[in-house]
């Protein structure tokens, strides 16, 4: 196998994968968030009702459940971590292939051109800030969560 068809076969296939994956996570994630959301934000509006219909409090005791179920669900698959991971795992490897193909450091043999320091000047910046916004959405998840 030559480096094409290993760059092809292997490290393409890898950040297809890893981006798929990362979008579907997401999109479960974000999906469950929400719904989440608006069952918490209508239980204390559909409590000042409570009093006038029995089946309202039943209503607030299944929303309740659901969002329960909804957050043991999120932590068992772990969705949000899984999101964060495969997305900086699929720009790691685009960053590394993006300085292979333009034989940017680490990987040349020989002085660097402008073209090169460019390229890893570049790729530098775009992988600092997928850094912060990884920190940013695992320090989100390492906070306490507000309940009601």
């Amino acid at each position: 196998m030559n480096i094409s068809e290993y760059i092809t076969e292997r490290v393409d296939d890898q950040i297809n994968w890893y981006d798929k994956k990362s979008q579907h996570c997401q999109k479960i994630y974000k999906v469950f968030q929400t719904i989440e959301i608006i069952l918490a934000s209508l239980i204390p509006l559909m409590s000042g009702y409570s009093n006038n219909c029995i089946y309202i409090s039943l209503v607030i005791g299944l929303f309740g459940s659901v969002i329960a179920i909804i957050e043991s669900i999120t932590k068992l698959f772990k969705w949000h971590e899984n999101w964060i991971e495969y997305r900086s795992t699929c720009e790691l490897l685009r960053y590394q292939k993006h300085l292979y193909l333009t034989k940017s450091a680490p990987y040349n043999t020989e002085p660097e051109t402008i073209e090169n320091i460019f390229v890893r000047n570049i790729e530098n910046i775009i992988s600092s800030e997928n850094n912060k916004w990884k920190s940013i959405n695992t320090l989100e998840e390492k906070l306490p969560k507000k309940t009601n």
